[in-house]
């Protein structure tokens, strides 16, 4: 099957900024597993790469630390699934998210096993806990990316309408504004043939980012094709 991997990661530094506020600040001194994952983010936004896998390394550990010791609670694993991610470790993230939804329905973590499992090329799999996550949370923090990536398993299955219209609300939860969305909306609009709808989407990624080669492509041909 056709992987997307690259393409996708380009959308955690917008993303995961957008995270439930959770009560795991360092307290009595004790380690910070979220300040030493989110440092290893913003270093790794920097493309300071070796410093940001030591960081989450030190996530990972404190995390752990925290499940052996029998102090860990939902936050604790719902940042070592990020953590895990972030380093793509997917197995891990399935194996750690179980265990997490063993103690309870935490959403996080559902979102983030439905992205592991996604490139791991589990379509199906990813697509039930994408679904889990927007029928529970239409509105929350990681819904326009479930949507996103949603649309991105139905586009890969040919479902052109059905990818349609879930990148739309993926568009529409977020505000509108990633291109590589845009992109992919006017794909699915091309390949079903609706090729004004196709051009009207490929201008959208245009307006954001006009270097989008592959939209500048995409937008002649679906001109041509629409007569």
């Amino acid at each position: 099957m056709r992987k997307t991997t690259g393409n996708l990661f380009l959308l955690y530094p917008l993303y995961l900024l957008v995270l439930t506020a959770m009560p795991l600040a360092a307290q009595d001194g004790r380690p910070d597993a979220l300040a030493a994952y989110n440092t290893g983010r913003d270093l790794e936004a920097r493309g300071r790469t070796q410093e940001a896998e030591a960081s989450y390394r030190e996530a990972a550990r404190i995390c752990n630390e925290e499940i052996s010791s029998g102090a860990a609670n939902a936050d604790t694993y719902a940042v070592l699934t990020w953590t895990l991610q972030r380093q793509r470790k997917y197995g891990e993230v399935i194996s750690t998210g179980e265990r997490a939804l063993r103690l309870g329905n935490d959403l996080r973590v559902v979102e983030t096993m439905g992205e592991a499992y996604f490139y791991l090329g589990n379509y199906a799999a990813s697509l039930r806990q994408m679904q889990r996550y927007v029928n529970a949370l239409p509105q929350g923090g990681r819904a326009s990316v479930a949507y996103f990536f949603i649309g991105e398993i139905f586009r890969l299955q040919g479902k052109n309408l059905s990818a349609d219209i879930a990148y739309t609300t993926a568009l529409h939860v977020e505000g509108g504004g990633v291109a590589l969305w845009w992109y992919r909306l006017g794909q699915v609009r091309e390949a079903g043939k609706d090729y004004r709808a196709a051009v009207e989407a490929y201008e959208a990624a245009l307006r954001i980012t006009p270097s989008y080669r592959q939209a500048r492509e995409g937008l002649e041909r679906s001109r041509q094709l629409s007569g």
